[in-house]
């Protein structure tokens, strides 16, 4: 095909999208092959003019998210007979000045956010109602753009520093921005605004990577006690228990006591109130209470923490164990050549706010075989390939022997 001919085809396809039914792995496919041609025709000047522009971006979205200016606009928009409002207006909503505002909404529309009609004229798009206060998304702009101010400091950091890995979860990149010596959840503890927008990005749908690991582990035969007062799952640093108590629903049947850990701010308000599932007060640093269960869970928990601090999680999960206990460890393992650009930024965010570290299996087996644990297998949903950094896997371990 020549280039005109690819450019007309690209150009068809754009304008016709709302004729056509296409599904995630569709659209992921195609937004990959999009790239994969920006790729092959973007000059080093096109890349660092696309990078470059990126951070404002950023930064004014974060502007509207503080403003509620999303809010105000799908209000304007909803209330007129055209869509459309005025930047004195969308003042009157917000109470900013109109010479900011008209700024501000040139800006997004260059984005696609709202579109210009005329002077001072603007309307909605279907990607404004995405950025309003109760949106998901509105949390991670804030969350996102708080977490460039720590990224910012990096080449201080390491000039000050040297060039080595941060190993130590009080002493990392975070620290080194702020000026504090607490660790960032500490830090987002004493942070509502921050914290609300933390939990709320966390606990997303996007952020769910595959199935329920209890969906490719053999439950039915790994997970059995016969004293129904016993110990049967642990999981620790849960939540709110979406984990524990989607298992419960899975297998009511299984006889045991299922048990959710979390620090004691984060299970005061679930506590009496997820029965059977017992919500335990706990920080995973301290003596573990509850001895000898089939089974300590942990998801997501140690990529949140480099290897010094890792070691001790595991340390007292291993101290609570017998040899038929297994540990459980649901989280994604990166590969080791060809990441994606998710993955890459992933790991990024946890050197900078953690100074810890997204793992590779190799990794994780070395982790674990010096708290003195050995990998017995890792669980795979059906269909994922070993090399996969799209979803979460199932670690299994059990102490060395």
């Amino acid at each position: 095909m020549s280039l005109s001919g690819l450019i007309g085809s690209i150009n068809t396809a754009a304008a016709n999208t709302g004729s056509s039914h296409v599904n995630d792995n569709e659209c992921r496919e195609l937004l990959q092959a999009c790239e994969r041609l920006r790729s092959a025709y973007e000059t080093p000047l096109d890349v660092v003019t696309r990078l470059y522009y990126s951070i404002p971006q950023a930064i004014v979205l974060r502007l509207g998210v503080d403003l509620k200016l999303f809010n105000a606009v799908v209000k304007l928009s909803g209330k007129s007979a055209n869509g459309e409002f005025s930047v004195q207006q969308l003042a009157g909503e917000t109470g900013a000045e109109p010479l900011l505002l008209a700024r501000i909404l040139r800006f997004l529309a260059t984005m696609g956010i709202v579109r210009e009609v005329s002077k001072d004229t603007f309307s909605s798009t279907p990607s404004t109602a995405a950025f309003i206060s109760s949106s998901s998304l509105a949390s991670v702009v804030i969350h996102g753009t708080h977490f460039l101010n720590i990224l910012s400091k990096l080449p201080e950091y390491f000039a000050q520093k040297g060039w080595n890995s941060p190993n130590d979860a009080d002493d990392g990149p975070f620290q080194f921005a702020t000026g504090t010596q607490s660790h960032y959840f500490d830090f987002l503890s004493s942070e509502p605004y921050y914290q609300q927008a933390f939990n709320t990005t966390m606990t997303a749908s996007f952020r769910r990577k595959g199935q329920s690991w209890f969906k490719f582990f053999p439950v039915e035969e790994k997970l059995r006690v016969e004293d129904p007062m016993a110990p049967l799952l642990v999981d620790i640093g849960g939540g709110q228990g979406e984990d524990i108590l989607a298992f419960r629903d899975k297998f009511p049947h299984l006889p045991g006591k299922l048990i959710l850990q979390d620090l004691p701010v984060v299970v005061e308000g679930i506590q009496g109130t997820i029965s059977p599932v017992e919500a335990q007060g706990y920080n995973f640093f301290d003596e573990q209470p509850n001895k000898g269960a089939k089974a300590y869970y942990l998801r997501t928990v140690l990529h949140d923490w480099p290897d010094k601090q890792a070691l001790q999680i595991l340390a007292r999960v291993r101290e609570s164990m017998t040899p038929e206990s297994l540990l459980l460890i649901n989280e994604v393992l990166v590969p080791e050549t060809n990441r994606s650009l998710s993955s890459v930024v992933a790991d990024l965010a946890m050197m900078t706010s953690y100074a810890a570290l997204e793992r590779t299996q190799a990794q994780f087996e070395a982790v674990l075989n010096e708290a003195g644990f050995e990998l017995v297998n890792v669980w795979r949903p059906d269909g994922v390939e070993v090399q996969s950094a799209q979803q979460a896997v199932l670690l299994e371990a059990r102490l060395k022997r």
